[in-house]
Order: C-alpha cells, then sequence, then structure tokens
C-alpha cells in the first residue's frame, strides 16, 4: 500500500518515496564482507571506515541505472583493484561521484554516497602508520606504537581490501 503523503521526506513527483536501494544494498553487502572477515568489531571506528569505504567502491562500481546488488560474485576482483594499496582511490571517487552529479541521476543514493565520502574523507583518526618506514633494526614494516593523523578512508580502505581478500 502506497504512504497517502510523503510529508516532503523525499518524495517523487509521482508521491512514492524515494528509496536509496542501491546504497542501500552496498552498505548491506559491505557489512557482510566485514562481519564475515571478523577484523575489526562492529561498531568501532575502523569498522565504520571500512564499511563506508567498500559500500562507496561497491556503489560507485555500480552504474546508476544499473539493478540493483548486481551479482557480488563477479564484481569482487573489480572491488579489489579499486581498493588495492597502489590504486589512487580518492581521486576515483571524486571522480565518479562527479559523473553521478553531472548526469543528474542518482538521487538519494548519491546523496548518501556523498555524505559516506565527506565523513570519510573530512574525519581524521589517530591510528598506527600504515604507510610508515620500515625499520632497519627489527625489520617491522608497521610500528603500532607509531600513530599519526589520517583520513578515516586511509584507515577504512585497506581494511575493506584485506576483507574482500578474506571473503
Amino acid at each position: 500500500m502506497r504512504p497517502e503523503s510523503t510529508n516532503g521526506a523525499g518524495g517523487t513527483s509521482g508521491g512514492e518515496l524515494a528509496v536509496p536501494m542501491a546504497w542501500l544494498c552496498a552498505e548491506y553487502l559491505a557489512d557482510e564482507v566485514l562481519r564475515a572477515a571478523a577484523l575489526v568489531a562492529p561498531g568501532s571506528l575502523e569498522y565504520r571506515a571500512g564499511l563506508q569505504a567498500l559500500a562507496l567502491t561497491v556503489h560507485l562500481s555500480e552504474e546508476p541505472d544499473g539493478p540493483v546488488g548486481g551479482r557480488p560474485a563477479g564484481r569482487v576482483d573489480e572491488w579489489l583493484r579499486h581498493t588495492a594499496y597502489d590504486r589512487p582511490w580518492p581521486p576515483w571517487v571524486e571522480e565518479r561521484l562527479a559523473a553521478r552529479r553531472a548526469a543528474g541521476g542518482d538521487g538519494p543514493d548519491l546523496a548518501l554516497a556523498e555524505t559516506a565520502w565527506r565523513g570519510l574523507r573530512d574525519t581524521w583518526v589517530r591510528a598506527a602508520d600504515l604507510d610508515g618506514r620500515t625499520d632497519d633494526e627489527s625489520g617491522c614494516a608497521v610500528d603500532e606504537e607509531e600513530q599519526i593523523w589520517l583520513p578515516a578512508w586511509k584507515l577504512g580502505l585497506p581494511l575493506a581490501h584485506l576483507s574482500l581478500h578474506l571473503r
């Protein structure tokens, strides 16, 4: 049964609610992957950053007017490529968001994706230096005691990538 009114809450001209199904499906899939990998506690800052980074990757990999959800099994390799350490993920996100904005589509899905990106880009967290220098004496690549400020996406993206590998 359709609601009698949208009360201005994201309604469309046809009186139907605008539900961000593509974003919700991407976020659900990201949550399932991160929970299955069990690398960090759900609800933690790291988990939230990984969830948003992976949801953005999944959502922006899809065509804006494509089927909701797609076929995840066939897309994992693509998501792994986008989240890889040597890939320029932030410019890719910015380009995909700009292209969708310019196309004038994606409605509430685009709004949620842009909010997620702003949060990942503008939130800075104190964490281990994942780009740290190797200690010549111990041979350790990452010194967890040495912490730096970094944007949340730099914490979430490696978590998303590793979670996809463990899938």
